[in-house]
């Protein structure tokens, strides 16, 4: 945006701390406040009209604040800012400048004048009792954590026993949510949060485990309920839900709860949790649960597993919740046992999928059974033979190499090379040739069968057509993001990890290819032959703007500083000044390219 005229008197009525913590949400004010004190901010520009500077983090970007119609307009180069968003490099700067016009003025700002020479200590004892206990009543009165551990203490100094609904009452005011909690709400949320978590850790910490065990399942309950409530973008509420299960699980193991008893409370938490909530109970617990425990948790389990119906590739219709927790459930307790047989028979419990007779193969594998490890794995292509998973057909072969059948091994790696003739499976098929020997054979075979299918694409009109700048080479015209020769892009892979890069540059130009394989051969290309590459960088400039953020931009500008340079080494510098004018012609609309250009010179 250009500068505004408003005169400047209008920056100090409206640049204030109170509208930096509105415009930014409390964590970017507290992140910017850390850059501001940090001394992140140089170079700070104050002018009659608007604020400017430097804001150095990962790396360095450009602030401006300015007022606008009577309101605050801004600007930052970060990708935040990119999106029109306050962030906490405009609030760095912005509470360096409120600093500087403080200390102009010769006024303190509020709530800092002398505060380190107040002995606060020397003040509290100067007062009566009453007086403290007056003060005390009054933090109460408005911090419920702060009222529920006053309650808790003189529970306990008179012998009575202490009542922890105070705690559960300012468990519940933290962090049950009674409409919804949007992102930029959500910083402030996880802190209270956090602090009523603080306040369950000091109870362990003065020994009351017993105490602890029970806050926690309550303020699990909590957050279960809050969880579907609030914006998670960022995943706090995980980590929330980690937090309090570490702390249970540290409580359970200094207050040691019936076993039998904690084993049901953990299974029903494990069976019912629509967030997953204590599913690894008992890998977690195992050493608290005991031999007692686990046997009552698996008890529980198997009477639940029992009702679980097995399915095949003919059904996929038990895919649900309840299913997936009882399967984990079960998959943790035979692991704990130590039973490949037990594994195995929970994985075989559902065979929807050719990918679960891979995880029972690589099992038996790990375990040393080879021999039912091709049984599995050959039982799997029977029941998906065609187009099936490809680390199915992998792992089946490896087996069948195990035990010496390479022709088999590679018939069927070569099935799934027709079926899928690209990049991946021609590596696929060059491990397992080459460990048997036969590499030489059957890479001519797969690259015939590559060309003849690009051949086909590109008889058949796939190939794109078209241009705009100098010459080029003529299949060049794939846009980002999209590529219209997947044919030839494959071989053109295949050709690049083989270290041929001149036949993979004539394949390129034969048949085209996906643009970041275009950037992949002009950066291989440019030393020894730059001519050929800078067609390519220009149209990688077109995409590049067309991606209309600042970051686009100025990756743009370097692409055209790389062409410029290009067009000197091979005694074409004239042209660049008719490069520049023309794409400055077609986006002369754009103002911030336009202004990365003037400074450029261009």
């Amino acid at each position: 945006m250009a500068s505004s005229s408003t005169p400047a008197s209008l920056l100090p009525t409206l640049l204030t701390e109170r509208a930096l913590r509105l415009m930014a949400g409390a964590a970017s004010f507290e992140r910017g406040e850390r850059y501001a004190t940090t001394r992140r901010v140089k170079k700070l520009k104050v002018t009659e009209s608007e604020l400017s500077a430097t804001v150095t983090g990962t790396r360095s970007y450009q602030v401006r604040i300015w007022a606008e119609e009577g309101s605050l307009s801004y600007s930052c180069s970060c990708p935040m800012g990119d999106d029109e968003v306050f962030c906490k490099h405009c609030v760095a700067i912005g509470l360096v400048w409120l600093g500087a016009v403080a200390t102009k003025e010769g006024a303190p700002r509020p709530g800092t004048a002398g505060h380190s020479e107040v002995d606060v200590r020397a003040y509290l004892l100067s007062r009566d009792k009453e007086a403290l206990v007056e003060l005390l009543m009054e933090r109460a009165a408005t911090d419920e954590l702060f009222d529920a551990k006053l309650a808790l203490e003189a529970a306990k100094a008179s012998s009575l026993h202490a009542d922890l609904e105070p705690y559960r009452q300012a468990i519940e005011a933290a962090i049950v949510v009674d409409d919804f909690v949007d992102y930029r709400s959500m910083y402030d949320y996880s802190c209270n949060v956090q602090a009523a978590i603080g306040a369950i850790e000091e109870l362990l910490e003065n020994e009351q485990a017993a105490d602890v065990i029970d806050l926690c399942e309550y303020a699990l309950e909590c957050v279960e309920d809050a969880t579907g409530r609030v914006d998670d973008s960022d995943g706090q509420m995980g980590e929330i839900r980690e937090q309090l299960v570490e702390l249970h699980h540290r409580a359970c193991l200094e207050a040691r709860p019936s076993s039998e008893e904690l084993a049901e409370r953990l299974f029903d938490w494990a069976i019912h949790s629509d967030w997953e909530t204590l599913i690894d109970g008992a890998e977690r617990y195992a050493d608290v649960l005991g031999e007692a425990g686990l046997a009552r948790y698996r008890a529980l389990a198997e009477k639940v597993w029992d009702h679980v119906p097995e399915l095949a590739n003919a059904n996929r219709e038990d895919h649900t919740g309840s299913r997936f927790r009882i399967t984990y459930i079960m998959e943790a307790l035979a692991k704990l046992s130590g039973s490949v047989e037990e594994q195995v028979a929970v994985k075989a419990r559902d065979l929807t999928y050719a990918y679960h007779y891979v995880q029972i193969v690589e099992l038996l594998a790990e375990a040393g059974r080879f021999e039912e490890a091709l049984e599995w794995a050959e039982r799997g292509l029977g029941a998906f033979p065609d187009r099936t998973d490809v680390r199915l057909r992998d792992i089946a072969a490896r087996e069948l190499h195990r035990v010496g059948r390479d022709i088999d091994a590679i018939s069927l790696i070569w099935t799934e090379f027709e079926e899928r003739p690209n990049f991946p499976s021609y590596e696929l098929l060059h491990r397992h040739a080459a460990a048997a020997g036969t590499w030489a054979e059957h890479r001519e075979e797969a690259l015939k069968l590559m060309r003849g299918l690009e051949g086909l694409a590109r008889s058949a009109g796939t190939s794109a057509t078209g241009g705009h700048v100098l010459s080029r080479p003529a299949a060049w015209r794939a846009p980002r993001g999209y590529d219209e020769h997947p044919e030839s892009s494959e071989l053109v892979r295949v050709l690049l990890w083989e270290n041929d890069a001149e036949a993979a540059w004539a394949q390129a130009n034969t048949g085209g290819c996906s643009t970041s394989l275009w950037m992949q051969l002009a950066a291989l290309r440019e030393k020894e032959h730059p001519a050929d590459t800078i067609p390519i960088y220009q149209d990688e400039v077109e995409r590049e703007i067309a991606g209309k953020t600042n970051r686009d931009y100025e990756t743009a500008v370097a692409t055209m500083r790389k062409v410029r340079a290009l067009m000197g080494k091979v005694g074409r510098g004239d042209e660049f000044p008719g490069y520049a004018a023309h794409v400055r012609a077609l986006h002369k609309a754009k103002r911030n390219l336009m202004k990365l250009f003037d400074n450029e010179g261009w």
